[in-house]
C-alpha cells in the first residue's frame, strides 16, 4: 500500500514492549506520521480510564477505541464520543448460562464496564464486580456487589472470569451458548477471562467509525494487534499487520505478519513511510 493515512494499533502485546512501555521507535514513528498528515489511534480492549498511561509516554492525545470497539474515546476532551451498550436483560441471560455451564467446572465470576462521561469518573462507578472476582482481583477502588447488581445497570462490557482455565478453553465451552444477536465474546489475554459487548461489537466497528470520521478509505487503513479480539480490525484494515508474538489466528487473519513487540514491530513497518 502507499503511505497509510490512518494507523490503528492495539496497545498490550503491539504498541507496548513486554515491560509495558512504549519504546522510543513506536513513539517516534507514529508522532512523525502524524506530522505528516495520517491520523493515529489506540484501539484496545482496556476501558479508557487505563489509557492515561500510555498517553504519558507520548506526545500525542488521540482518538482512542477502547473497550474493545464499544467505547470511542476523545483523549484530549476527555470526553466519551461514543458508547455502545448492552442492556442488563441480555447480560443477565448471559450470567445465567455461564453460570449453568460452570457448574461443572470450578468458580466463575463477573464484572462489569461502564462507560460514564469520563476517563477520572469514580473508578467503583466505572468498574463493579462481584464478591468472588474481588477476592481474586490484584488491584482495589472498584465497586462490588451481588451478580445482579453488576448486570443490573447497562454496560459497554461484561467480563467473566476464571483464572483455573485458560483464555481460550474458556472461551471454547461458553461462547457456542451465546447467541451472536445478543452478545459478542472475545479475549485479550490467555488466563482465564472473556470479555461480552454487545452483538457485532469489535475494534473493527471502533475503527471504522473513526475512519469515516475523518473520511479516510478502508484501503487507506493501517492495524496492528497480536489477540484474538484484534482479528476483525486486522482483517477490515486496507493492511493489517500480526506481531510476531500474536496468537496463530490472528497471524491466519493477518495481511502480513511483523517482528515482535520486543522488537518494536509497530514502527518496522511504519518505518517504510515515516
Amino acid at each position: 500500500m502507499e503511505a497509510p493515512k490512518f494507523i490503528a494499533s492495539d496497545i498490550d502485546g503491539t504498541f507496548l514492549n513486554p515491560e509495558h512501555r512504549v519504546v522510543s521507535r513506536n513513539r517516534d514513528v507514529v508522532t512523525r506520521a502524524v506530522h505528516a498528515g495520517a491520523q493515529f489511534a489506540l484501539a484496545t480492549g482496556r476501558p479508557h480510564r487505563w489509557i492515561q498511561p500510555i498517553l504519558e509516554q507520548i506526545p500525542l492525545r488521540p482518538l482512542c477505541v477502547t473497550s474493545n470497539g464499544a467505547v470511542v474515546y476523545d483523549s484530549e476532551q476527555d470526553r466519551i464520543l461514543r458508547a455502545v451498550e448492552m442492556d442488563s436483560e441480555a447480560m443477565g441471560d448471559i450470567v445465567t448460562t455461564v453460570q449453568e455451564i460452570m457448574t461443572r467446572h470450578g468458580d466463575v465470576s463477573f464484572a462489569v464496564e461502564r462507560a460514564g462521561v469520563s476517563a477520572n469518573d469514580p473508578l467503583d462507578t466505572l468498574y463493579v464486580v462481584d464478591e468472588i472476582y474481588a477476592e481474586q482481583a490484584p488491584f482495589e477502588g472498584f465497586g462490588v456487589a451481588p451478580v445482579h447488581g453488576v448486570v443490573g445497570q447497562p454496560a459497554v462490557k461484561l467480563i467473566i472470569r476464571n483464572p483455573d482455565m485458560q483464555s481460550q478453553e474458556l472461551f471454547d465451552l461458553i461462547n457456542p451458548h451465546v447467541d451472536p444477536d445478543i452478545a459478542h465474546v472475545t479475549f485479550s489475554i490467555p488466563d482465564g477471562m472473556l470479555e461480552v459487548a454487545a452483538p457485532g461489537i469489535t475494534k473493527e466497528i471502533g475503527v471504522e467509525f473513526l475512519a469515516s470520521h475523518y473520511g479516510i478509505a478502508q484501503k487507506d487503513v493501517i492495524a496492528f494487534g497480536d489477540m484474538p479480539n484484534d482479528i476483525e480490525m486486522l482483517q477490515w484494515a486496507g493492511l493489517g499487520v500480526a506481531m510476531a508474538n500474536a496468537d496463530q489466528a490472528v497471524k491466519d487473519a493477518a495481511d502480513i505478519v511483523t517482528v515482535s513487540n520486543a522488537e518494536a514491530g509497530v514502527a518496522h513497518i511504519l518505518e517504510r513511510w515515516f
